[in-house]
């Protein structure tokens, strides 16, 4: 597995790039959210299906219902590559 921390201060467009040098689609990952308070659990795991603007779609979930927007991801673990 690897791991990929957006720096807290990285722009909504850096924390793409960021994501989009780490993750393909097709690959898992493990998402943890960047005010995470608690808990042992990633918020939100699944295969990335597209790496859009604005957000990263995980398992062609749209947004609220499991993919996850930039600015709101605090750590993307790379659990299986496509």
């Amino acid at each position: 597995m690897t791991e990929l921390t957006i720096p807290p201060d990285a722009t909504d467009e850096h924390a793409a790039e960021l994501v989009r040098d780490h993750v393909t689609v097709g690959d898992i990952v493990e998402v943890w959210e960047r005010d995470r308070t608690g808990g042992d659990d990633p918020e939100v795991t699944g295969e990335v299906t597209g790496i859009e603007p604005g957000y990263l779609e995980l398992d062609g979930r749209p947004l609220g219902e499991g993919s996850v927007r930039y600015d709101r991801i605090g750590t993307v673990i790379l659990v299986e590559s496509a």
